[in-house]
């Protein structure tokens, strides 16, 4: 072996344009001379380095590639050369070469392998069949989205889906068929979801929310084998259980292999379990050759995370202009991101360190498993596991090895009050291991370089700039570092809209723009994000500025809003029209009963006392509607941020105990607020005595008798985290109770944040509930008045959005199951009796197609 030469730059040649690559060519142009050095990366891929670990928003949030694309200033530097779709085919050590497939030759003093990995598939016939594909490039994604797009139209249906390996990639494979409109099954051999990051109790809890999702989850099974039908394209998967399972189209997601080809056949050594070997500079066996990333084989270990390629880049940079660093691995973390669900990891998930303790909170009902490893004193952090709510991982995250301040059980426990660890963060803690990113230079970003926005600081650093799950933590940081310096801290929606929703609202309110195009380009930059465009949706609603469905604005609505009804399991939707008060005649239940029976529909009496009828497919909603108005009924709007019902009780008409007329009460809020959007969904509840039989003060708004008047509460909640509404008034007239309740709600238009339910808004509003009263009910503000004028408007404007939607051919449009194919729908969906009616067929049973034929036919007949 050669010694090795003093380091120096020169010619310097890297194989792979991946993250990694492009991490040290940005390392160099920062830290190497002007000149006297030009570094070629080249790469097999056709397009510029790209970001990898949020490829699957190419499908889930409607990014391009163009989104995805790292910093290209790096290639206009005249120093640097990027080559891309030429692939190095051979390396020469002795002569210092490397030759692509093209013929091209590029001689390097130093060469840098950064080829990554590889997607591995398990030999198992049928993985070569059309319609089955690996979820790693750019190039994946495109021809899955492809195939997905020409397969569904050529069987007129939406395909059926399966993914190999139920990890971080799968589920997230699995999330991008679903939003191109295939179904989903998830086949893992292992017993549990995310098994390397997961421990048993977290890959059960996400199992539970992935089935929410409508995947179908098989595990501790896999694919023995793929089967084509009679065109030659895949159609059905076999299992190891000796069963089967239909597949239009299957991803492979189980694992990647080093990318280790090319030092192999050129002598350099190879890891036992594959991949160059390094140490802790970075060095192969050859001192002119080094190798970061997947590639590299650090302590026969290979890394499949961005984060330790990063740092190896770090360190070859250094290496390369004579400087001291060293490559050590740092404990890794995984987030999920993109499917819909959440889950995170870090640190020692299983509790192998010996004397470990494990300190675990589940909360069934809202879903959510928590789990702390500590040492044997309980003050060490250990590791971590998150699924169903992972806000914790980016606090604790960084404090990995380090002492926790406070019992674990606080940090897990919801009314534990969880100790603040993100703006205290020690200097030397990292808090970004993607980009190696400390505490203190975040905070030396604010103080020595100037910044004053996240968006300033995270340019300035890098942090937050890959997987993004330490933005919270760097946010916390720098609002903390900026008030410390005397700034005022920054309360942008988001990087399109440097004001929050409130102030937003108020400049649209008072200016004339009335489509998103204008009001960004009044009030914010850019082509707007799913953040921002269903807060401007909402806002236009608020201010009547158009019909949901308007051209400018249906591109905008967040989920539901998009067809006016609520998605359900099976991709059907529900039907909910307005019963003010519950109180409804035997005309319209008959009615009600008509459509349920013509079409098919299962229907439930609602918590809100309302009748929902579920089951109904994309394109009968507007026959469903047309019925259902021409009876005298109209949207209950179940599906949008909204008020959704007033609930009553019988009040003084029936109760022997009632002491005020609660469901007259209730039927004229309800008609009075119905339609109005809001920042987030509204409940009413209106009791006609202390009783409280409708539960009022579990209410956003709740109105309970007195004997001489009304009392209003606002803020309440159900739901996971329950608050009882605050008393706002007492001893009310019918006409000032309508009086401040309109002034309640239009302050929460006017002032509350994107997607804030009241209980959060009346808990923090500055002053608390005393302040509010003096604004609502003193009008220390005086703005009763014009408050009380914008729900008087409200309610002179009102139309029922479906009947505007069915007057309307355009609107129309929207309501089919297929794009190229309008008159079908989809014929497999399958439902199963129950208790006299029907229910979507749960994964194994065999259901009927036709739910009016189901519901008729006995249990055995339906499933034979």
């Amino acid at each position: 072996m050669r010694t090795a030469p003093p380091p120096t730059l020169g010619r310097v040649v890297v194989v792979g344009a991946g993250m990694v690559a492009h991490r040290l060519v940005a390392g160099l142009l920062d830290r190497a001379p002007q000149d006297g050095w030009h570094v070629t990366v080249v790469g097999d891929e056709p397009w510029a380095p790209y970001d990898r670990v949020h490829l699957s928003e190419l499908v889930t949030a409607d990014r391009t590639p163009a989104d995805l694309a790292l910093d290209p200033d790096v290639w206009e530097d005249p120093r640097t050369l990027l080559v891309t779709g030429d692939a190095v085919a051979r390396l020469d050590r002795d002569a210092q070469t490397v030759t692509t497939r093209s013929g091209a030759v590029h001689p390097y003093d130093q060469l840098v392998l950064a080829t990554g990995s590889w997607a591995w598939t398990p030999r198992t016939e049928g993985t070569d069949l059309p319609g089955v594909f690996r979820y790693r490039t750019l190039a994946d994604l495109d021809a899955l989205r492809t195939w997905v797009a020409e397969r569904s139209a050529v069987l007129g249906r939406p395909l059926r889906g399966a993914v190999v390996g139920g990890g971080v990639l799968g589920l997230e494979a699995a999330a991008a068929l679903q939003h191109l409109g295939a179904s989903a099954t998830v086949v893992e051999f292992a017993d549990h979801l995310m098994n390397v990051q997961l421990d048993a109790g977290g890959g059960e809890a996400l199992r539970v929310l992935v089935d929410d999702l409508g995947m179908d989850v098989r595990t501790s099974t896999g694919c023995t084998g793929l089967a084509a039908a009679d065109d030659g394209a895949v159609a059905t998967m076999r299992l190891s259980d000796d069963s089967e399972i239909p597949a239009d189209v299957v991803v492979f997601s189980t694992g990647v292999r080093p990318r280790d080809r090319l030092a192999r056949e050129s002598g350099l050594a190879i890891g036992e379990r594959g991949g160059v070997v390094v140490g802790a500079t970075c060095r192969t066996s050859d001192p002119a050759v080094w190798a970061i990333g997947e590639c590299a084989s650090f302590e026969n270990e290979c890394t499949g995370l961005v984060a330790p390629g990063n740092a190896m880049a770090d360190v070859v940079v250094d290496r390369l202009l004579g400087g001291p660093k060293l490559y050590t691995p740092a404990p890794e973390g995984t987030k999920l991101k993109g499917v819909g669900v959440e889950a995170a990891s870090f640190g020692d998930v299983f509790g192998l360190t010996p004397g470990a303790l494990e300190v675990t909170f589940t909360d069934p009902v809202a879903r959510t498993y928590r789990k702390l490893v500590v040492s044997d004193d309980a003050r060490t952090l250990l590791g971590g596991v998150f699924v169903g709510d992972a806000a914790l991982y980016p606090q604790l995250r960084p404090m990995l090895g380090r002492p926790l301040g406070a019992d674990p059980s606080a940090f897990l426990a919801p009314e534990g009050g969880v100790p603040d660890t993100g703006a205290d963060l020690p200097d030397d803690v990292v808090v970004c291991s993607c980009t190696n990113v400390t505490a203190g230079t975040v905070r030396e970003a604010v103080t020595e370089h100037g910044c004053t926005t996240v968006g300033e600081v995270k340019a300035c650093t890098k942090a937050g700039t890959v997987c993004g799950s330490c933005v919270p933590v760097v946010t916390k940081l720098v609002n903390a570092q900026l008030e410390a310096s005397g700034i005022a801290v920054s309360r942008a929606m988001c990087e399109h809209f440097a004001m929050p929703r409130a102030e937003l609202y108020a400049l649209v309110r008072e200016g004339e723009a009335r489509t998103f195009t204008e009001i960004v380009a009044a009030h914010g930059t850019g082509r707007g994000c799913a953040v921002c465009k269903p807060v401007v949706a909402s806002i236009l609603s608020s201010l009547r500025a158009g019909h949901v469905l308007e051209r400018d604005h249906a591109g905008l609505q967040d989920t539901n809003d998009h067809v006016m009804a609520n998605l359900q399991k099976d991709g059907t939707y529900s039907v909910i029209p307005r019963v003010p008060g519950g109180e409804i005649t035997p005309e319209k239940l008959v009615a009600i009963g008509s459509v349920a029976a013509e079409f098919g529909l299962y229907t439930r009496i609602t918590g809100a006392q309302r009748i929902g009828m579920f089951g109904a497919r994309i394109d009968q909603l507007p026959a469903i509607w047309q019925r259902l108005i021409d009876a005298g009924f109209e949207s209950g709007q179940a599906y949008g941020k909204s008020l959704r019902a007033v609930k009553s009780c019988v009040g003084s008409a029936w109760c022997r105990f009632g002491v005020r007329d609660s469901v007259g009460m209730g039927i004229l809020l309800e008609n009075r607020y119905r339609g109005l959007r809001t920042p987030h969904k509204f409940k009413v509840g209106v009791s006609g005595c202390a009783r409280e039989c409708a539960e009022a003060r579990g209410k956003d708004v709740g109105v309970i008798a007195t004997a001489s008047g009304w009392n209003v509460y606002v803020g309440g909640n159900g739901g996971a985290n329950p608050r009882h509404a605050d008393l706002l008034a007492e001893d009310l007239s019918d006409d000032a109770l309508v009086a401040v309740i309109d002034r309640f709600l239009a302050l929460y238009v006017r002032r509350g944040d994107r997607l804030q339910r009241t209980a959060p808004f009346v808990a923090d509003y500055p002053g608390g509930i005393e302040a509010l009263r003096s604004v609502l009910v003193d009008d220390s503000e005086g703005i009763a008045a014009d408050l009380e004028a914008e729900i008087a408007l409200h309610v002179d404007d009102y139309r029922d959005e479906w009947a505007a939607a069915l007057e309307d051919p355009d609107k129309l449009d929207r309501f089919t199951a297929f794009v190229n194919a309008p008159a079908e729908h989809d014929p497999d969906l399958l439902y199963t009796p129950l208790r006299g009616q029907v229910r979507p067929a749960e994964p194994g049973e065999i259901g009927h197609h036709d739910p009016r034929v189901a519901r008729l036919l006995p249990l055995t007949e339906v499933t034979r």
